[in-house]
């Protein structure tokens, strides 16, 4: 398991887990990371990804990618 910041860029990755506070997890739950769903990191631009989430593409923060376990 490792942050989602971390992973390859194109290949398709469970989510396992979503750390933070109960706040944060529903923020990112309403973007649609939902845990054993699908995720992949289209891009990096600076400090955010791109990531495809339930067919939408996302930007988040590295910090809340961070948070989320793949």
């Amino acid at each position: 398991m490792m942050p989602l910041i971390y992973a390859e860029k194109g290949q398709t990755q469970i989510i396992r887990k979503i750390g933070g506070s109960p706040e944060v997890k529903k923020h990112l739950e309403d973007l649609g990371f939902n845990v054993g769903g699908e995720v992949s990191v289209i891009n990096s631009l600076g400090e955010n990804l791109i990531v495809k989430v339930k067919e939408s593409r996302v930007a988040v923060s590295e910090e809340l990618a961070k948070k989320i376990m793949v």
